[in-house]
């Protein structure tokens, strides 16, 4: 067999059925071996960072890793910023890239990168193959180590004499690796120890992140909460690791997160006006904080010294080196989360927490009433020239990003999986859909890659075709990958993007407001020359693909509207006019504390 038939045998053996692919002249033979394959499915994207975003998706729906493939050089470099934002997110996904012959490697050749070099800091491994009898055992390797411990993405570097080259291949049953423990277990000492902090608490708060997810472990976080009785929060990355609508949910923390998760972290402090202002505490925080499965990112934490200031923090992660990376914990403990979940409800099944916290769970249910998510029109909005010159007289008809959220969350039953690009799209889409379950929303969390919503919308629907998968994005954000509505009507993918179409950068207009005095900065997207036209227009881009698209301007028109897309059986993207003016609330500034959270206007 050819190196390149090697390949595509070793990823049937892997349980491979598809693959995003761009060819090039360094990966052409794969491509070539590809079309001979009955298992494998190619999707040809039209942008190497749209194929890798797709992958993704892919990856993120189902927990198994995704694969994309591109040619070297370019080709190569332009799934840079795919690779980092799986890194990043902690998200399963081999990349295999074409290469130049190896007698040429290093002499500047045609489309010559070093991408084990270029990916060095953004990989869980990388590869470069030199010998077509490793091909078999790389390939073995990689799927093994992007799937398992703390996920991540692998890159497999090929040469095309390497792909050229014949042997006669052996496939391993299994590998090992000598020092690496992908599934480390918590002592039963340590977690004595955790149930013994929950009985002394008084305000104890679930903190929990991605690693419920990539574990797998909704369904034990969701055991153990309601055997203990402790409210539970999320990172955005952890969003459907517990569902928003149980009545211990504190839904999601941080930067734009819920005030009152804010708040039974951090406690309530009176707002200051100028950051050097003294904190003054109105009510207490979490006295002891249960850290599952995240990393503590500064979109969480703000000001890192002053978050959980006066708690004990216990720190469960399955990576040892994120254990006092960011926040020291008074507890840190090297596992697997859900094993550690499964061990910790075998134990409280045998001797239960007689404690309740009825004070504590009142003070929350206080701060949920007062301080949910919400919205108004103001002013500001209707006064706005964007929206003056398409409402024209008719105020009473503005659509408000967050309307258009709530009401698809109405059409959907809260059913959908929704993906994100990257802005105030994404924090509003977080904000005012609840999710019920894992993998329901998929968004770029640590990287915040903007152009990820709709090719990853695209991943979704391949390996979830039973489900209704709607990418909710910017008119931004979407245009950054706008040439997959290709890749979405030549292979049939009934995936939906909205558009919340504001003609600005509006989470950088949010901070010019803010901290700039309203400067624009370069953050308007549409035509200078035609104010009066929303530019460009997705109606006619969208028809260019074969794609439907529809343009709505006004709240009287969204329901229907909204329920043709939901109705369709193809591809459908919405184009929805809404304002600039308007901001994501709540808002901690970066680097700020829960004393500067602004809340409301």
């Amino acid at each position: 067999m050819t190196g390149s038939e090697i390949l595509v045998a070793a990823l049937e053996r892997e349980g491979v059925d598809t693959i995003f692919a761009y060819p090039g002249g360094a990966s052409m033979e794969v491509h070539q071996a590809l079309t001979r394959s009955r298992k494998i499915r190619v999707y040809l994207p039209r942008h190497e960072q749209g194929g890798g975003f797709a992958a993704e998706g892919y990856a993120r729906a189902t927990g198994r890793a995704g694969v994309v493939m591109t040619t070297s050089g370019p080709g190569a470099t332009n799934l840079v910023t795919a690779i980092a934002d799986a890194y990043m997110d902690s998200v399963p996904l081999v990349a295999i890239t074409g290469q130049v012959s190896t007698h040429m490697i290093g002499r500047s050749a045609f489309q010559e990168t070093d991408m084990f070099g270029i990916t060095l800091p953004i990989v869980k491994h990388s590869y470069l193959v030199t010998d077509v009898n490793d091909i078999a055992r790389v390939v073995k390797e990689a799927f093994y180590l992007a799937q398992t411990g703390r996920p991540g993405p692998v890159v497999i570097d090929l040469p095309k004499n390497v792909q050229q080259a014949r042997t006669q291949p052996f496939f391993p049953a299994e590998v090992r690796f000598r020092g690496y423990n992908p599934c480390p277990k918590a002592s039963d000492l340590e977690l004595n120890e955790i149930i013994g902090l929950i009985e002394q608490s008084e305000r104890p708060v679930l903190y929990v992140g991605g690693g419920i997810i990539s574990a797998n472990a909704a369904a034990d976080l969701r055991e153990f909460a309601e055997r203990t009785g402790i409210p539970v929060t999320t990172t955005l990355m952890g969003i459907g690791a517990f569902p928003e609508d149980h009545p211990l949910s504190l839904r999601w923390l941080g930067m734009h997160g819920a005030a009152y998760a804010n708040w039974a972290v951090n406690g309530e402090y009176l707002p200051r006006k100028n950051p050097n202002d003294p904190m003054v505490k109105v009510k207490d925080g979490a006295d002891l904080l249960l850290a599952f499965g995240v990393r503590f990112d500064d979109r969480v934490t703000g000001k890192v010294e002053e978050f959980c200031k006066h708690g004990t923090i216990v720190h469960i992660d399955i990576d040892a080196a994120e254990h006092n990376k960011n926040k020291r914990a008074h507890l840190p403990v090297h596992s697997d989360i859900g094993y550690a979940l499964r061990r910790l409800n075998a134990m409280l099944r045998e001797r239960p927490i007689q404690k309740r916290f009825d004070a504590w769970h009142a003070q929350i249910a206080e701060w949920k009433r007062r301080a949910p998510f919400r919205y108004r029109v103001t002013e500001e909005v209707l006064k706005s020239q964007h929206m003056r010159d398409h409402l024209r007289g008719m105020e009473s008809e503005v659509i408000l990003p967050q309307m258009v959220i709530e009401m698809l969350y109405e059409l959907t039953r809260g059913e959908a999986i929704i993906t994100t690009g990257v802005g105030q799209h994404q924090m509003w889409a977080a904000q005012f859909y609840k999710y019920k379950e894992p993998r329901q929303f998929i968004t770029s969390g640590g990287l915040g890659a903007m152009g990820f919503g709709w090719p990853a919308a695209l991943g979704i629907k391949v390996a979830r075709p039973d489900r209704q998968v709607i990418d909710i994005d910017g008119d931004g954000s979407f245009l950054m990958n706008a040439q997959e509505l290709a890749m979405a009507h030549i292979e049939h993918i009934a995936a939906k993007a909205i558009i919340l179409n504001n003609q600005h950068l509006g989470m950088v207009v949010q901070w010019e407001d803010k901290f700039y005095g309203g400067n624009r900065g370069h953050t308007y997207l549409g035509d200078p020359e035609n104010r009066h036209q929303i530019y460009p227009d997705y109606v006619r881009m969208c028809a260019s693909f074969n794609v439907k698209c529809e343009r709505v301007m006004y709240k009287r028109d969204l329901r229907a509207a909204l329920q043709r897309m939901l109705d369709a059986d193809e591809p459908y993207v919405l184009d929805v006019v809404v304002p600039y003016t308007e901001h994501v609330l709540p808002f901690i500034p970066a680097g700020r504390t829960v004393a500067d959270m602004i809340w409301e206007d």
